[in-house]
């Protein structure tokens, strides 16, 4: 029989860290208690960057990897020593504990405690860490560094047949490699922001260069930090084309924007003249306090943030990309493959999703359909009746 492990009483202090090094060959690194590298963790990221994986899959893994690292070092279990009870365990923590408290300067003392209520762990992000574990625990075994059972099993009955078995062809295609730990994630219509309030964000916004991005925002579609990776030579108001860094692939590729937005960009740029430095292949945008350092992501959504709040709204900053889809998709003369190119998906069933009407709603009775005489008498002549 197992030994019981009291999940209620665990403490997981927010120790370790994911560092971002200022080195091409290595841009993160998982650090332990003693800011020691974490080798398993680093012969992982290794891996993704020789698969050709991105800096920023790089970060999202490694988030995945230090979380599961604090649960190992406060029940005192290595991460090759792990089995499938501290994997259950773990899940278990996830859906219950809910998201640690951060550390902040009025309450130093509850930094980095877990608290009961607290804003569970969404289903996609468990989801999400279930597979990155899967996958780190699939490598160490291949190399003979880990276990031999992976801590994360597949769940090889959750369809209720054998996988890869015989299907219809006209049935969409099934994840066969579901974990056992991995929960189920339910599908969610893309929210979009409605036109009173947007309205409503975009008036309390308090400069021009924030108005130039959110305009950017809801009508190129682009990711946030897609847009904030545009230099100053790739805003081209004469075609209303700005070019873009594509998140997933790297690709600098044009889209097209309103013509709004180009003015307040030219207004943005001549309200900063002096204190912007000029360049054609410097950022495009910039913050508004000397000294005037490059845009992060982080700033923009704290502004978006805070124009929510003086609105009164709940608006996130990626439902401006989704309104921006909605838009698209509803136009009859643009084809959906036109609409997937701008929006840079990967599959057309992701663009699809945004053909589901956004309103549906509708006030009083419903209009009773009456045929006219003339098509009446057609009928029945069509059916021998007499008129």
């Amino acid at each position: 029989m197992e030994a019981s492990r009291d999940l209620a009483a665990l403490s997981v202090p927010l120790v370790g860290e994911l560092v971002a090094m200022d080195d091409p060959w290595e841009p993160y690194r998982l650090v332990d208690l003693a800011s020691e590298p974490v080798e398993g963790a680093r012969a992982f990221l290794r891996e993704l960057q020789g698969a050709g994986r991105s800096a920023a899959t790089a970060r999202s893994y490694g988030m995945d990897m230090l979380r599961w690292f604090r649960f190992l070092w406060a029940i005192e279990v290595p991460w090759d020593r792990a089995s499938r009870i501290e994997a259950r365990d773990f899940s278990r923590w996830l859906q219950v504990a809910g998201q640690p408290r951060r550390p902040h300067w009025r309450r130093p003392s509850e930094a980095g405690r877990w608290v009961a209520g607290g804003k569970p762990y969404a289903p996609s992000v468990r989801a999400h860490s279930e597979t990155v574990l899967r996958t780190f625990y699939d490598f160490h075994r291949d190399v003979g560094t880990g276990p031999v059972l992976n801590p994360f099993p597949l769940d090889r009955a959750r369809h209720g047949r054998r996988a890869h078995a015989h299907r219809n062809p006209m049935d969409p295609a099934r994840n066969e490699r579901a974990g056992l730990y991995r929960p189920r994630v339910p599908k969610r219509v893309p929210r979009s922001v409605p036109d009173e309030e947007f309205n409503e964000i975009f008036v309390r916004l308090p400069s021009h260069r924030d108005r130039a991005l959110v305009a950017f925002y809801v009508s190129t579609g682009a990711r946030a930090s897609e847009l904030l990776s545009t230099w100053q030579a790739g805003a081209d108001p004469g075609r209303q084309l700005i070019s873009v860094v594509r998140k997933g692939t790297g690709e600098v590729q044009e889209l097209p924007a309103s013509a709004d937005a180009f003015v307040w960009l030219r207004l943005y740029q001549l309200e900063m003249d002096d204190a912007i430095p000029r360049g054609r292949r410097l950022p495009l945008w910039w913050t508004l306090r000397s000294p005037s350092r490059p845009l992060t992501y982080h700033a923009v959504h704290r502004m978006f943030e805070r124009a929510n709040a003086k609105a009164g709204t709940s608006a996130t900053l990626h439902a401006l990309r989704h309104t921006a889809a909605y838009r698209m998709s509803e136009d009859p003369s643009l084809p959906l493959t036109d609409v997937q190119f701008v929006l840079g998906h990967a599959q057309l069933t992701t663009t699809q999703h945004y053909l589901n009407p956004r309103e549906l709603h509708q006030t009083g009775e419903k209009p009773q359909v009456a045929w006219s005489l003339g098509e009446a008498e057609q009928v029945r002549g069509v059916y021998g009746l007499a008129s």
